[in-house]
């Protein structure tokens, strides 16, 4: 097989990705749960589709996290509930990866996303306000909004701020209904990180308003420096980790919150799972961490020689350019404003090419008509073949 079979579609491949929908764009208008469940249940049975579109990691899983894994199967370790909190091993593990020691703690659960419902369902109510970024991630804001609290997404997408969140628009957006802080670091969609002169920043304002910060660090291991907002606001942050992104755990669906035990015990009360996180995922996560060394940096040297491969492309497609490079993650958007196309006909097209990217409205309110992200934790062999096929389509 050369570099690309692995990027090849049959044409019966293109007819199972169509049963569901005529275009990708369709997923967003649809109602109907099953009819949206199925369109992902086809682009996850075709092994031809390149994942592009939701910044996992789909490099090799190291052998010894899948001995790890096979091995707890074949001991029959699933038969007993978990502790709730999680295994006491992989909890240390978590703490010690992010240099973090008491009066912190950590509860173990199904993705960093079950964190971050269960936080803001237990700390926002019915008029409290949180404060986020406009491109963000807005799974966060669904769920706050879901506690009845409004978000108030600040828009970062401009030069004028490096795409990212400034002190002085935290500052002026305070008010007396604020209640938590938002900071996803690195930034998904955009790939931006704050230095920890920001950080510390971010923390003065909210400690001194007496507001939560939400600190979303699962990109954490792809940026070149990073800060925990823990480390100068630890009373008032919740810190949301995750095993997807970095060694490539997605579908074990295995993440983590980490707060003060204070705060933890709170925020426990409204836990979603009172029978532990998945036993194989734990396994595998505590393996993980401790060979993580061995690992990840060639996780993110391929991460940042893959996203040189689209820079190289994009510089040469008249209207298109990326606002944020290099990403201190997985992904970053690439804007195509200036091209005549909507995100919307690119995602459509590029999935027909057999890759799976997104548009922008998955991440943003106000500039959906911008950008498409793609993401980059991938072979090398598919990114060089998403860089032919995306620079074609502006030709066509």
């Amino acid at each position: 097989m050369n570099n690309y079979d692995c990027c090849k579609r049959s044409p019966q491949a293109t007819d199972r990705l169509n049963v569901a929908f005529r275009s990708f764009s369709d997923v967003i208008q649809v109602a109907d749960f099953n009819s949206e469940n199925q369109f992902f249940q086809n682009i996850y049975d075709d092994d031809s589709v390149v994942w592009m579109g939701q910044n996992t990691n789909h490099f090799p899983t190291p052998q010894a996290i899948k001995r790890a894994m096979v091995n707890a199967i074949d001991k029959e370790e699933y038969h007993k509930y978990p502790p709730p909190y999680g295994l006491e091993e992989l909890r240390a593990l978590i703490l010690q990866d992010l240099n973090l020691s008491s009066p912190h703690e950590v509860h173990v659960t199904e993705g960093g996303t079950e964190s971050l419902y269960q936080v803001t369902r237990t700390l926002l109510d019915p008029g409290d306000v949180m404060i986020s970024t406009d491109p963000g991630y807005y799974v966060i804001h669904k769920f706050a909004e879901l506690s009845g609290a409004t978000v108030l997404d600040l828009p970062i997408y401009s030069a004028d701020t490096n795409y990212k969140l400034t002190p002085d628009m935290v500052n002026e957006a305070m008010s007396k209904r604020t209640k938590m802080l938002t900071l996803v670091d690195p930034l998904n969609p955009l790939g931006v990180t704050y230095t920890a002169k920001d950080v510390k920043a971010f923390c003065e304002i909210a400690q001194d308003a007496g507001v939560y910060l939400l600190n979303d660090v699962t990109y954490r291991d792809v940026a070149k420096l990073h800060t925990l907002a823990a480390d100068f606001y630890p009373e008032g942050t919740i810190t949301i980790y995750s095993f997807s992104k970095n060694c490539g755990l997605a579908g074990l669906r295995l993440g983590a919150h980490i707060a003060t035990n204070e705060l933890l015990e709170r925020i426990a009360r409204y836990k979603i799972n009172d029978l532990g996180t998945s036993i194989v995922s734990q396994i595998a996560g505590i393996v993980a961490l401790k060979t993580k060394n061995s690992w990840l940096p060639t996780v993110v040297e391929t991460i940042m020689a893959n996203q040189a491969i689209i820079k190289d492309a994009v510089d040469k497609i008249r209207g298109t350019y990326l606002p944020v490079y290099p990403s201190q993650g997985s992904m970053f958007v690439i804007d195509i404003s200036g091209t005549g196309k909507t995100p919307e006909t690119i995602a459509d097209t590029m999935l027909k090419r057999g890759f799976f990217i997104r548009a922008a409205e998955y991440t943003t309110r106000r500039f959906a008509d911008k950008y498409v992200r793609v993401s980059f934790a991938i072979p090398r062999a598919q990114v060089e073949r998403f860089a032919i096929e995306f620079s074609s389509i502006f030709r066509a």
